[in-house]
């Protein structure tokens, strides 16, 4: 196992889930500063294991299996603890299994092209998807209504948009893994001799 900075910031990223799982188990002003105060700081770690390990050349194959499923891991613990709280008004859980799904789907569908040795890279609108739904989720771990900012509110606007460009870069990802994945024809070698 390599121990690069990179490899340590995403093991790090995803020690820090029983801690932010925990905090939303309360529905205080407190334990929601606190667990978007942690949501950040693994949002900021995932921007500096990928500058590391682009700017110095240290990614590793583990970190490239890591980071995306640390990710995925940070956000549905996140979504689906939002869903279930008990506060009003709460994330719909319906939201969330579209969400999750899409992303178990997608790697499901990238896991099952790199075992064919084909690679299925992250698309554009993938990159886009993960920006609304961090900033989305921030807000809704947030709550409150601060400076006259209502968080929950502005969350729920981006989360919807997150939901569209989610379910849309789902699409793509599995028309270019049918593209990928579809069986080659073969052209007959001869045609059999009539008996």
């Amino acid at each position: 196992m390599t121990f690069t900075t990179p490899n340590l910031l995403t093991f790090f990223r995803i020690a820090i889930i029983p801690a932010l799982v925990y905090l939303l188990l309360f529905t205080g002003p407190l334990a929601s500063a606190l667990a978007a105060a942690i949501f950040f700081i693994a949002t900021i770690t995932d921007f500096l294991d990928g500058y590391i390990a682009r700017s110095y050349g240290s990614g590793t194959t583990l970190g490239k299996f890591l980071d995306p499923l640390a990710d995925k891991l940070v956000v549905s613990a996140a979504l689906i603890m939002l869903a279930g709280m008990a506060r009003t008004p709460r994330v719909p859980a319906w939201m969330v299994v579209i969400l999750v799904s899409r992303e178990f789907m997608v790697t499901g569908l990238r896991a099952v092209a790199a075992a064919e040795g084909r690679v299925i890279g992250a698309e554009e609108l993938g990159k886009y998807k993960m920006a609304l739904q961090v900033m989305a989720i921030q807000g809704l771990l947030i709550h409150y209504t601060y400076f006259n900012i209502d968080f929950f509110a502005a969350g729920m606007f981006l989360l919807w948009i997150a939901m569209a460009v989610s379910v849309w870069s789902g699409v793509e990802y599995f028309v270019e893994a049918s593209a990928v994945l579809a069986p080659k024809v073969r052209p007959a070698v001869g045609k059999r001799a009539a008996g």
